[in-house]
């Protein structure tokens, strides 16, 4: 730890002489500009989707954590009066808050996304939906199922198990997703950065034969190059995030963009998150010119 505190505070401090061994600018100085500040806003985006999916599919698994549906499925001269007795049976069941007849505009709203506005229910046989709200204690499914089939034969409990479950992978699969995807995004970085400092040791080939000369280490070659590698990636990233977090924050909000777009972006403190994309950058150009630096350094006699 010791070591890496000192390493940190030498390339904080810098060296004048050995600054003028790394050119200040050329092909490697917008190289690692770009690619700091591309990799950066990729970076931001792909961890606000990431969390704005997670929440969304938080959100979903919530919301049908706490309700439930009965469908019934009758003759016509029949729907009434098992609608009736699917009420008096959810009105006596414990731990169901509340239970209600969807009316057919609320059946039309559920099915107009599916089959359009123009959908002509009085003239389909669409079951008749009933929704019910759990309290905190929550009911027996089971016993609730068992209830409905002896007063409604026609009504199916679909508790919407099989909804939650998808939602509750695919949160997961799109957390680990964005983690992923900001790993690549930082090996594509390191990648990036080594060719850099790469080309910029090969040019300078004859000014690190000179220093040697005169009696310079290789560390303290390297430390120059390291240096002003990780300053200009750490300048690139911060422009990178700062475009990403002002495109982000110019979305449109969910009242405009629908449902889909409901959370999108960061929340309160999830703002800090982007703040460390410029230090992930630094850590990883840091580690990346080093070791590139001192590798090369060994293969020049």
């Amino acid at each position: 730890m010791r070591a890496a505190l000192d390493r940190f505070r030498a390339l904080a401090r810098g060296d004048v002489q050995a600054d003028r061994v790394v050119p200040p600018t050329g092909f490697t100085v917008r190289l690692t500009l770009f690619t700091s500040a591309a990799m950066a806003f990729l970076a931001v985006f792909a961890l606000a989707l990431s969390l704005a999916a997670g929440r969304l599919a938080d959100r979903w698994s919530d919301a049908l954590a706490r309700t439930a549906t009965v469908r019934i499925s009758a003759p016509q001269g029949q729907m009434q009066t098992q609608t009736d007795a699917v009420i008096d049976v959810l009105r006596t069941t414990p731990g169901v808050a509340t239970a209600r007849v969807l009316s057919k505009d609320e059946q039309h709203d559920l099915l107009a996304p599916w089959f359009g506005p123009n959908l002509p229910l009085d003239d389909l046989p669409l079951p008749q939906l009933v929704e019910l709200v759990e309290d905190a204690q929550g009911y027996d499914p089971d016993a609730l199922r068992l209830r409905l089939t002896a007063e409604a034969p026609g009504a199916v409990l679909d508790d919407h198990t099989r909804w939650r479950r998808p939602l509750v992978r695919a949160a997961d699969r799109l957390r680990l997703l964005g983690w992923v995807a900001i790993g690549l995004i930082a090996l594509t970085t390191a990648a990036m950065i080594t060719l850099s400092a790469n080309a910029a040791l090969a040019a300078n080939t004859r000014v690190i034969e000179v220093l040697r000369l005169v009696g310079a280490r290789d560390v303290y070659i390297a430390r120059a190059f390291v240096r002003r590698f990780t300053i200009r990636a750490v300048q690139g990233a911060a422009a990178g995030t700062i475009v990403a977090m002002a495109g982000i924050a110019l979305l449109p909000g969910a009242d405009v963009a629908g449902g889909f777009l409901t959370g999108l972006g960061f929340q309160g403190w999830g703002w800090l998150w982007p703040l460390l994309v410029p230090l992930l950058v630094a850590v990883v150009a840091f580690w990346a010119t080093r070791t590139a630096a001192l590798r090369l350094l060994r293969g020049i006699t």
